[in-house]
Order: C-alpha cells, then sequence, then structure tokens
C-alpha cells in the first residue's frame, strides 16, 4: 500500500504530536515532509535510502522526512508498517537534535558505524 504525500502528511502531523513539547524546543522549523526520495550516493541506486534527518543550517534546526524514501522502501507494507516507520524516524531524528542541543553525539557516532558496516557488506559482494 502506498499512501498518498497528504495521508502521510496527516500521519506525521499525528504521530509528531505524540512527542512531548519539550523535543521541540529549539527546533525553529518543526518537522517538514519533502516530497523526494534521497538515494545514499554511497550505495548502488536503490539499495539504501535517507528517510529523514535533522538539519541545523543557516534557516534553523529542523527536521526532514523524505515521502519518496519511504515509498520506496516500504511500498509493499501496511498502514502500521508505515506508521511504525514514521514513528521511528521521527524519534531517531528527535535524538539527534536533543544530542546536538546538549552538545552530544552519541547518535551520530552510532549511526557513522551502521553506515560503514552497511557498505562494507555491499563491497564484499
Amino acid at each position: 500500500m502506498i499512501p498518498t504525500y497528504e495521508q502521510m502528511g496527516d500521519w506525521l502531523e499525528e504521530i509528531a504530536g505524540q512527542f512531548p513539547e519539550a523535543f521541540f524546543a529549539d527546533l525553529d522549523g518543526g518537522i517538514q515532509l519533502e516530497e523526494g526520495e534521497l538515494p545514499d550516493p554511497d550505495f548502488p541506486p536503490g539499495e539504501m535510502y535517507v528517510m529523514g534527518e535533522y538539519v541545523h543550517d543557516l534557516l534553523g534546526r529542523y527536521i526532514l522526512l523524505y515521502y519518496g524514501s519511504f515509498v520506496a522502501l516500504l511500498e509493499e507494507e501496511d498502514e502500521e508498517a508505515w506508521r511504525d516507520e514514521i514513528f521511528a524516524t521521527v524519534a531517531h531524528e528527535f535524538t539527534h537534535h536533543l544530542e546536538e542541543t546538549a552538545g552530544l553525539h552519541a547518535l551520530d557516532d552510532k549511526d557513522l558505524e551502521f553506515l560503514k558496516e552497511a557498505l562494507a557488506e555491499y563491497e564484499d559482494e
């Protein structure tokens, strides 16, 4: 099942409302849904997608989720799987936000290690 962009936006809004208000402190741009996909350029086409990212740039701090990446990876899944992945992605990106505002980077390190291991598997094939 592939929900529409608008449907995913509704789910995202509902799911984001489940997180404590304190998580949104200093998140000037809130949570945004981009329509496109974001393939990871370090992997073969269609193998790895960025589902979301925490951004801190000249526009402020915000979380981006990529609808197209969800479609690419979850097209055969049901609504529950979509909602679970949206929740997990938002929680992951909030962790990046909270760690950055606290001057920490444990999740960044963990993500980097995951990507290194995944890339090594592709190179061994």
